[in-house]
């Protein structure tokens, strides 16, 4: 309120609070708000001549109810913390700059329980909300569980030993793609946390990749894969997005089973031909023995890490050419100058689902539209 100069009159209440926290480059920080109300799809609307030199707001919208409202700009707050901010942000580069020296790599997890006491986690990456629904808004029909969800029925499924909730609120993780939503049904939503992920066990049933030690507790980590198709059967198969004689091929090469395997489905389901290597020296195999459009590289690897792999690639008359790709959780200038360096194309967060198949399609337009004159010349 002190930096929006916002003075309502009403008193804060510090013990009902909640914490916005925002993530600027590097730098995080938090926004203490009153309340939360819900999540909306937006389209943000240019400020008024008039008020531009405000840096706190980027825009407004128009809700669906009539009512306008301001969008805050995290950049103009950033800017605004002044010199405690900075300092912050330097020492958030400098950490990262030591985790990509030291080959550490963590990643956002949602940890929650369903069916057991034993905790479970998904990266937060994937899930698209959090929400608590009121019990008596599920509905039963078709022999399924669904509820009525922003103006569409979204399919839910329980997860093995979970009892959806007759009373009271029911935890749902959403996870949503290409206009279509699924809900998995849970106990209860424990924490988010950064975590460096090391499955360590494999997973003995379905829906489970493994296990691996967070925050000093064995959690199984799911495989949500396993339960889109329950929700919709062609998840994966849809028919716009089946791949064709003629899709781009995509090699992806990870020393992680956990992200190989959930990135492979989501580059399949977008339309793409996919092989996965182990490492750079089984990438490198492949490439000498196949041909792809684009490469996928990891970037912390134990024996070659992606920067290097990039520059062999580079150093091959006859891949030199190849587009690529890299993949990491630690995204920051300095490791984006990094792979500039080394060759890379462009440079995308792992989680990042939208960004990475928009970094695809901007690498594969050029294959593309030679292998349609190919065939037209045919």
């Amino acid at each position: 309120k002190k930096l929006l100069k916002i003075d309502d009159g009403a008193a804060s209440d510090p013990e009902n609070g909640f914490i916005v926290v925002t993530q600027v480059g590097s730098q995080t920080f938090g926004i203490v708000v009153d309340g939360v109300f819900h999540t909306e799809e937006i389209v943000v609307k240019p400020m008024s001549t008039k008020l531009r030199h405000i840096d706190m707001f980027s825009g407004n919208t128009i809700l669906g109810d009539g009512a306008v409202i301001m969008i805050i700009d995290p950049n103009g707050i950033a800017k605004a913390l002044g010199a405690a901010g900075s300092s912050a942000h330097d020492m958030a580069d400098e950490n990262a700059a030591h985790h990509i020296g030291s080959g550490e790599q963590t990643t956002s997890l949602l940890v929650f329980r369903a069916g057991s006491s034993q905790p479970k986690a998904v990266p937060l990456g994937l899930v698209t909300r959090l929400e608590e629904l009121p019990a008596d808004k599920i509905e039963f029909s078709n022999g399924r569980y669904m509820v009525q969800y922003r103006e569409q029925l979204m399919p839910l499924v329980a997860m093995e030993g979970v009892t959806i909730a007759s009373q009271g609120a029911q935890p749902i993780l959403v996870f949503a793609d290409d206009g279509r939503s699924m809900g998995l049904v849970v106990d209860e939503i424990i924490d988010i946390v950064e975590e460096r992920l090391n499955i360590e066990v494999g997973g003995s049933s379905s829906g489970i990749l493994g296990s691996a030690v967070i925050k000093g507790q064995a959690t199984e980590v799911i495989d949500v894969g396993h339960f889109l198709p329950m929700a919709f059967a062609d998840w994966f198969t849809r028919k716009e997005m089946k791949p064709s004689l003629h899709s781009q091929s995509v090699l992806l090469v990870d020393d992680s089973a956990f992200f190989r395997n959930m990135l492979a489905p989501v580059l399949k389901a977008a339309g793409y031909r996919v092989r996965t290597a182990g490492g750079a020296q089984e990438g490198l195999a492949a490439l000498r023995a196949q041909s792809f459009d684009v490469v996928l590289t990891d970037i912390e690897m134990p024996d070659m890490n992606g920067f290097e792999f990039a520059e062999l690639i580079r150093s091959d008359n006859n891949l030199g050419a190849m587009p690529i790709i890299g993949l990491s959780a630690l995204v920051s200038p300095a490791a984006i100058e990094r792979g500039r360096q080394a060759g890379f194309h462009d440079y995308v967060a792992k989680f990042d689902r939208p960004g990475l198949i928009a970094a695809l399609k901007e690498q594969t337009a050029g294959a593309a539209g030679a292998s349609e004159l190919s065939r037209a010349a045919a």
